[in-house]
């Protein structure tokens, strides 16, 4: 939570950003932003060359400082009132957060929160330090959507509804479908342990756990195109996040990744696997499929974020609204590096601007912030569209097969 109103106020930002990783979603945007905007910004790698290498590759030299990540180095340099960025596994969180605690620095990140986070995100308030967490694509851009369509919904509905569905999907996926329906830009075993983890959500008004995820998958259509989604991890902990009124009744409340037509299909033989529960196996396959479909050089990504909400009150009103996100990568920047981080590094400027209360923040809070935020994002160049309807839901339960609805679309 926030820090309350007898917690101390943030301590005054000192302008140096210590931005921790230089993986695929460091991106020339992000951090080419962040580096006009603060006054310093210190890019570290686990060898100061291969920061080198990263800041040229975004032809962002003389632009930011790099440094190597070695015993103690971080924890010389961080003073008072920096901003740490972690770009790590969301494992590494905790221990940069120790640190930027440890060193009276704010703490920013992409990732979910988790206990430990949450825990000493309270740390944190109490020192007068903000926490940004859940601040990249999804989450994040995400968060922005679903709170600028709630408001939007009960300005019009009010705080009581009969029925009501939320469905927000993600997902990075080929430009260019390949036959697999999916390429590997990062952490492989990820990408198959994911499928692993129960899913909860809300389907047809009740609480309930997909325990294979892929088994819930069902057809969305976006803009005349059929996608694949599914949901994923627990959705349910949103609705209070979102602020939905409690006297809107739930039918469909569901967040979840979005994947290209015929992925189910293609993806049999993966679902065997996982569901065998080996993780050895599962680590072997991950490995040979990240071998089989990679994403080269030539390759092109692209986003595609849908995030809708469909709310019907008494007397027959209703109020419909959803946002499309859909961004296709370039040669000078995946579509993926450019959506988080962007948010990311807006956000650091907002920590920086004094405008984000000590303690736990998330993308998209306090309120007013959504606005701005999503202003920003349109104005450099990670537009969305708001339509005054919301896609239909095609089942919401139970195993589905697309064999004979999809149109195959081929590298």
């Amino acid at each position: 939570m926030p820090a309350d109103s007898t917690s101390p106020g943030p301590v005054p930002a000192s302008g140096t950003v210590h931005w921790i990783g230089t993986g695929l979603s460091t991106g020339r945007s992000g951090l080419g932003f962040l580096c006009a905007q603060a006054d310093r910004v210190v890019l570290w790698d686990r060898t100061a060359e291969r920061a080198a290498e990263r800041l040229a590759a975004l032809d962002l030299i003389g632009h930011a400082e790099v440094r190597a990540l070695t015993d103690g180095a971080l924890e010389a340099e961080v003073g008072a009132g920096d901003v740490i960025v972690s770009m790590l596994p969301a494992a590494e969180h905790p221990r940069l957060l120790r640190l930027a605690i440890d060193r009276r620095a704010h703490f920013a990140c992409t990732s979910y929160v988790s206990e430990e986070i949450a825990g000493l995100a309270e740390r944190a308030a109490e020192a007068g330090l903000v926490v940004l967490t859940e601040a990249g694509l999804d989450p994040g851009i995400d968060h922005l959507m679903a709170h600028l369509l709630v408001g939007k919904a009960r300005e019009a509905i009010g705080d009581t509804a009969e029925s009501v569905d939320f469905t927000s999907y993600c997902g990075g996926i080929p430009a260019v479908p390949n036959a697999f329906r999916y390429r590997f830009s990062w952490a492989p075993y990820g990408v198959l342990a994911a499928l692993g983890s129960p899913a909860r959500r809300i389907a047809e008004g009740v609480e309930s756990t997909a325990v294979r995820p892929w088994e819930a998958t069902t057809v969305h259509r976006l803009g005349g195109e059929d996608f694949e989604v599914h949901p994923n991890r627990d959705s349910v902990p949103f609705v209070s996040q979102y602020g939905i009124p409690e006297g809107w009744r739930l039918r469909t409340f569901v967040r979840g990744t979005l994947r290209n037509a015929g992925w189910r299909d293609a993806w049999e033989p993966v679902f065997r696997v996982v569901s065998a529960g080996d993780q050895a196996q599962v680590r072997r396959l991950a490995t040979e499929l990240a071998e089989l479909h990679p994403t080269t050089e030539s390759d092109r990504d692209r986003v595609v974020l849908s995030v809708a909400l469909d709310v019907r009150a008494a007397g027959g009103r209703r109020w419909q609204g959803s946002y499309l996100m859909d961004l296709t990568g370039e040669e000078s920047e995946s579509a993926m590096a450019r959506a988080v981080s962007l948010p990311i590094a807006y956000g650091v400027t907002r920590v920086m601007a004094g405008a984000l209360p000590p303690g736990l923040n998330r993308a998209g809070r306090p309120a007013g912030e959504a606005v701005r935020w999503m202003a920003f994002l349109d104005s450099h160049g990670l537009g969305s569209t708001f339509v005054d309807t919301a896609p239909a839901l095609i089942s919401t339960t139970g195993p589905v097969s697309h064999r004979h609805a999809l149109k195959e679309r081929t590298a």
